[in-house]
């Protein structure tokens, strides 16, 4: 049997597969648990440490520019909206998203993907110059090699705490943060959640955040181990759909994905190249337009070859 060591949240459509209820043919998954699974991600890109491992999806596309040999399933784990997550400090001179051009505004990483998405949004939706922004990251890139490769109008400020930085005014706004705890911090974009769904209703897109990767050494030795294991994650999802379906007591996440359900349709986690096109694209332009992909890249070169088709 081979034993494969893994690194997952575990998630409402997840955890069916964490359980081992949702089972592979002569493969047992070993899951390491890592909280929070940035941490995970970290590792993956650094040292490889993991067979099948969670990872965000900007951070994928930097290190398969580096030449990291693992590679992505059509397999979307974590999605969200980012309209909600952007926050600003009252006291800052900042009455729309225009206003951030000349400040300070902080993001976990450069490459973070909800980091990603919100300037992309910001950009694409409110006209706001994202060269004009100093960004302020407070952790290391995922991808060590692309610490210095970042725009110039990138600073680092390492184990800074985003919500007391925007609370003090030290920065303007934050994107990637939770409500703050102060009457000086509010949203950027107000009714986060309503804009999200009118966003989503003008695009179509719906954005990706955290995928599952593979190591390529496995791939190549064992070519059906990319579809067995996204027919797995899809069985556990749909395990997790079917109790949406009864109306019972939900779990905070579960419920989250449920409510989603209103806006996105039915299946609130869609899995498969061809059904998440229109995201998997635009999360490549906007990684190539704020200087994260050098080259562009297109989608099917992504994934596994032979998931392409998976749904």
């Amino acid at each position: 049997m081979t034993v494969l060591k893994t690194a997952l949240a575990t998630y409402p459509h997840t955890r069916e597969l964490k359980k081992g209820t949702v089972m592979l043919p002569g493969i047992r998954l070993e899951h390491v648990e890592i909280a929070p699974i940035r941490d995970a991600i970290h590792r993956m890109c650094r040292n490889l440490e993991f067979d099948v491992c969670e990872m965000a999806v900007t951070a994928y596309l930097t290190a398969k520019a580096y030449g990291k040999p693992f590679t992505a399933l059509p397999v979307f784990v974590m999605r969200q909206f980012p309209h909600a997550l952007m926050v600003y400090n009252v006291k800052s001179g900042i009455a729309s998203p225009k206003d951030l051009e000349g400040k300070k505004v902080g993001i976990r990483a450069y490459t973070v993907t909800t980091g990603v998405w919100g300037r992309g949004i910001l950009a694409t939706k409110y006209g706001v110059d994202l060269d004009k922004i100093t960004w302020v990251a407070v952790e290391e890139e995922h991808v060590e090699e692309y610490q210095n490769a970042c725009p110039p109008n990138v600073t680092y400020r390492i184990g800074g705490n985003l919500q007391e930085m925007v609370a003090t005014g030290e920065l303007a706004a934050a994107i990637g943060v939770r409500p703050v705890d102060s009457p000086d911090v509010k949203p950027l974009i107000p009714d986060g959640a309503d804009a999200a769904a009118a966003w989503y209703r003008e695009t179509g897109i719906y954005p990706i955040n955290h995928m599952v990767v593979v190591r390529d050494s496995l791939l190549q030795s064992q070519p059906e181990l990319g579809p067995q294991l996204f027919n797995a994650f899809k069985e556990a999802k749909e395990a997790f759909l079917a109790q949406l379906d009864l109306a019972g007591e939900l779990s905070a996440d579960a419920q989250a994905l449920a409510h989603r359900r209103n806006v996105v349709g039915n299946d609130p986690l869609p899995y498969g190249l061809q059904r998440n096109r229109k995201a998997v694209e635009a999360i490549i332009q906007l990684a190539q337009d704020q200087k994260i992909l050098q080259q562009k890249v297109k989608a099917e070169e992504m994934f596994a070859s032979n998931t392409l088709d998976l749904e």
